[in-house]
């Protein structure tokens, strides 16, 4: 037992001791957001708001009253048809997912210039299994979704004011 102790404090003095830590919180540039998005009740959002809220960012209620307002867009979800097989059947769908966005402040100076981001995600399908396939494609949906959400959040923690 005190063997694993050691070997336990061991590992961990080597580890903080070549940099390593565990990814916590973003900081961020600034104390307060606005979300400025046509629809506050999608899952994207969602998620967006439990994310900042998370990273020690107050909401505010009101434009006005943020350091920085966060302009989604859009967010869009699209499948495609990847490959098909020798028999003309869809074999793999090709699944992204966009969000459309900006950041700026109440004098409508950029933190972040407009820019689209996107995700892309394969999956093989196979119609004789229908209702496992339709759960993958939900599986990687929302994993594309959480993966969008933190590439968002690493922006907005190194946002600075644009300068021309």
């Amino acid at each position: 037992m005190k063997l694993r102790a050691l070997i336990l404090a061991v590992l961990m003095v080597a580890l903080t001791g070549c940099g390593f830590h565990l990814r916590g919180q973003a900081g961020m540039p600034f104390k307060s957001i606005y979300l400025d998005v046509p629809n506050l009740n999608t899952p994207f959002i969602n998620e967006l708001r439990r994310n900042l809220i998370a990273n020690k960012l107050q909401l505010a209620s009101d434009a006005a009253q943020a350091d920085v307002i966060l302009n989604i867009v859009s967010e869009l979800n699209d499948k495609q048809i990847l490959t098909l097989g020798g028999t003309g059947r869809v074999s793999e769908f090709k699944l992204r997912t966009v969000v459309s966005l900006r950041a700026f402040d109440n004098q409508q100076r950029d933190w972040i210039r407009a820019e689209e981001l996107s995700i892309e995600g394969d999956y093989s399908y196979d119609d004789t299994k229908i209702l496992a396939k339709e759960a993958e494609e939900a599986l990687l949906y929302n994993s594309m979704r959480t993966d969008m959400v933190q590439q968002i959040v690493r922006r907005l923690s190194h946002a600075k004011l644009q300068t021309e």
